[in-house]
């Protein structure tokens, strides 16, 4: 005899989901289901275009990041050409993957977060936006929107367009930087930097203070982490070597190559399970199955799996990130803090990629044909791990395509995220009660701190965002034959 509570649709994220909450006959929470409804068919629609094309279809899946497809299907690409790139084309794509880190590590933590943090749990959901902000600390507001900008700004210099740049191909890139180009980022970093370190110290101050409760709640577990790092175990988003550690830091199997990753190995490293109640797949290591093998990807797994970062201000924040959490950190609430470290490590990456000659090198793409019928191209998305594989006929045809997404892949964690949240918070009658005995009040804080489980995750199901205005929120009781006991509308 089981009763749930539904929260549907889940607000201030990028896309449409719902959580059901599952009470046990004693009336205490057993589990949390994030569920997600949408199917695009990506994967099955790729089938027989021509690779070369992979690029401009594949960054039509967000428009977020579409960056990160942009830059996966064009790495596949190289693969598939079995080319090297040439050196200026492989910093400019670093240049436009830290922007893109930039802009979507904003955009979570400014626009979709941080009314949570400002603004109260329980405050009117009508006001906990993006406007209710600007009117509670318009500095902080504006800011996050100007280092948003910023990022897009560098992504439309570098490829023409702020979203879906048509820039990243195999062999390389179309175009090189312009002398002014770089002259106007270099302009435009100190106030970027200022930016991030003041909302660095605001949010360890609210984390020393009012939410210092969030870090042990908000889906703190041991699991695997899985992440790129660069050389000599330096924080890494574009190449370097796949590495898989678990909460100890130890690592769980062997590092292997991102640039040259075979699909033999891929398919001995991840398998992907699937649940009837969500179209969101459950990736897993292979050889521990999938309760075991889950794992975390993404700003925090990245931080938790390097060394150190190499820049100076960005490392000073992860020693400090360390001293609050451990050497592998494990609250999922800290995908935030985390991702303002990363903003700032991606400042001070661009600074010191300004100053790199090759910048200005015309020799931007490699050419050849089709040297390889399977390939897979994996890169650092702003969220976590991202790989596309896929299979092509001599001709350069896609016949299979296989995406394994960074929201994907923390799918188990934000189960158990939620689960943990509301196990924490929400307080329920016996299961068996009937429509007309004392019901448990869901209070709009739990409701929004079990929604704000997932954001910690910044999950991206489709390229809409829910950042502005009034989403509507149904919440149902119900009994074990199915009946509604309770509803309540967030209108």
């Amino acid at each position: 005899m089981t009763r749930t509570i539904l929260i549907d649709p889940v607000t201030r994220i990028e896309g449409h989901a719902k959580i059901s909450i599952h009470l046990d006959a004693s009336g205490a929470v057993s589990t949390a289901h994030f569920h997600v409804g949408e199917f695009r068919g990506f994967e099955a629609f790729c089938v027989g275009r021509p690779f070369s094309e992979m690029a401009a279809i594949t960054a039509r899946i967000c428009g977020i990041c579409p960056v990160s497809h942009l830059l996966a299907a064009a790495k596949t690409g190289d693969q598939l050409l079995a080319v090297s790139i040439p050196p200026a084309a492989e910093r400019l794509r670093r240049l436009m993957n830290l922007a893109q880190i930039i802009q979507s590590h904003a955009l979570s933590f400014f626009h979709l977060s941080s009314p949570d943090f400002l603004l109260g749990w329980d405050s009117d959901p009508a006001q906990r936006n993006v406007f209710g902000l600007i009117a509670a600390d318009p500095e902080l507001a504006r800011g996050g929107i100007r280092l948003r900008q910023f990022g897009q700004a560098v992504i439309e210099r570098l490829g023409g367009r702020k979203i879906h740049p048509a820039w990243a191909v195999p062999g390389g890139v179309r175009s090189s930087m312009q002398p002014d180009d770089r002259d106007w980022i270099r302009s435009r970093l100190s106030e970027a930097v200022a930016t991030t370190q003041g909302a660095l110290e605001l949010f360890k101050r609210l984390l020393d203070g009012p939410l210092a409760a969030e870090a042990g709640d908000f889906g703190d577990f041991p699991s695997l982490f899985l992440a790129l790092v660069g050389p000599d175990d330096r924080w890494e988003h574009y190449g370097g070597q796949l590495r898989l550690i678990d909460s100890t830091g130890a690592p769980v199997g062997r590092d292997l190559p991102s640039d040259g990753l075979s699909p033999e190995q891929l398919d001995n490293l991840l398998a992907e399970a699937v649940e009837p109640w969500t179209y969101l797949k459950f990736p897993y290591h292979k050889p521990l199955g999938p309760e075991a093998g889950s794992y975390r990807v993404g700003p925090l797994a990245r931080l938790n799996v390097c060394e150190r970062i190499g820049h100076e201000r960005a490392d000073r924040e992860l020693l400090e990130l360390r001293q609050r959490g451990g050497r592998v950190v494990t609250s999922s609430f800290h995908y935030h803090l985390a991702r303002l470290i990363e903003i700032l490590a991606a400042l001070e990456a661009i600074e010191a990629l300004l100053d790199d000659p090759a910048l200005s090198d015309t020799h931007v793409r490699a050419h050849a044909g089709v040297n390889a019928r399977e390939a897979v191209g994996v890169s650092e998305a702003p969220r976590g791990t991202l790989f596309h594989h896929y299979r092509v006929d001599s001709g350069g045809l896609i016949e299979a395509v296989n995406l394994i997404i960074a929201t994907g892949q923390n799918n188990r964690a934000m189960n158990r995220t939620i689960t943990q949240i509301a196990r924490q918070h929400i307080q329920a009658g016996p299961a068996e009660a009937g429509p007309g005995d004392q019901l448990p009040e869901i209070a709009e804080g739990l409701l929004n701190r079990v929604e704000a489980g997932i954001r910690c995750f910044d999950p991206c199901l489709s390229c809409s965002t829910h950042a502005a205005g009034q989403m509507p929120l149904h919440v149902q009781l119900i009994g074990p034959e199915g009946e509604v006991l309770r509803e309540r509308w967030r209108d």
